[in-house]
């Protein structure tokens, strides 16, 4: 059974964490340093979790302890917001919703995930763009709700995640008009030739290595960028051919700005929504996680 939480130990550490020490946080709440270093031992073994590190004679949050204040800063803030509410002082807020975005995902389905959030309710929606590595700790210890990747987290890393499959698309190439006669012979025809690839924080880097020694292509990579838009910029402007799902460039396509120089047969590319397993659910998260799909 879960330990209660004791709220005056709650408000103590949350002013020691803001205040940055002990006898800032005494000094404002007006208790003795002593009685206060007290409470917040005490509320660390009911937690059962070392909240703050002492270094150079400084508190240092730990990762439970910044993970802690994130939750005590949002609790205190609907206990204010519910008094509020209950004096018919305040109109409750949004619920909002935070999504991770890895950079090499396409704009527009971002832009899909945010109109999705908004035809299942008013919200108030955080759009973060990042590394995998940066965005799955940012999952982890729940500031964000959602992450949209292309790049399904490892073992150790996927412990408390839970990912599904949005969409799974063929790659192909695709480049400015002048190299179209690079259909012709495809794709032993783009052996050589200038390439913009993905950064090796995409699963596409490497699958698309794999898939250049099985046919014996030779990738001349010229530039590499995990932002997909800066690749799109980069190949519009005829410096060399970009690999990708035909959903990221339609609309280059569409206005002429690209061409598709073929498919490349057993290289996908997968889009995932994952989210951390958490005791308070957001509930638009909820259903995206169980309706969205591209």
């Amino acid at each position: 059974m879960n330990p209660w939480i004791n709220y005056h130990h709650l408000l103590y550490f949350k002013t020691i964490a803001e205040e940055g020490s002990v006898s800032k946080a005494a000094e404002k709440l007006k208790l003795g340093q002593p009685t206060l270093s007290a409470q917040l031992k005490q509320f660390e073994e009911a937690l059962g979790v070392k909240l703050f590190e002492r270094q150079h004679k400084k508190l240092i949050l730990t990762e439970q302890g910044k993970v802690a204040l994130d939750y005590a800063r949002s609790i205190f803030k609907m206990g204010s917001e519910m008094y509020e509410v209950l004096h018919d002082r305040l109109v409750p807020q949004k619920p909002s919703l935070s999504i991770g975005a890895l950079d090499s995902i396409a704009k527009q389905i971002v832009l899909q995930l945010v109109k999705k959030a908004h035809e299942i309710g008013p919200c108030l929606v955080t759009i973060s763009e990042g590394k995998s590595d940066e965005l799955i700790r940012e999952l982890t210890s729940h500031k964000i709700d959602l992450l949209l990747t292309n790049f399904l987290p490892t073992a150790l890393e996927s412990k408390s995640l839970f990912h599904r499959v949005i969409t799974k698309k063929n790659v192909g190439f695709f480049a400015s008009s002048k190299f179209k006669s690079l259909r012709k012979n495809f794709p032993q025809s783009i052996s050589g030739q200038p390439m913009i690839v993905p950064t090796y924080d995409s699963k596409l880097r490497y699958d698309l290595e794999h898939w250049s020694k099985a046919n014996q292509i030779n990738l001349n990579i010229i530039a590499e960028s995990q932002d997909i838009a800066v690749n799109k910029l980069m190949a519009i402007s005829g410096m060399g051919l970009i690999p990708a799902a035909y959903y990221a460039v339609n609309r280059q396509i569409l206005a002429g700005e690209l061409v598709e120089l073929g498919q490349l047969h057993g290289v996908y590319e997968e889009l995932l929504l994952v989210t951390a397993d958490r005791r308070i659910e957001n509930p638009i998260a909820a259903k995206l996680m169980k309706n969205f799909v591209v």
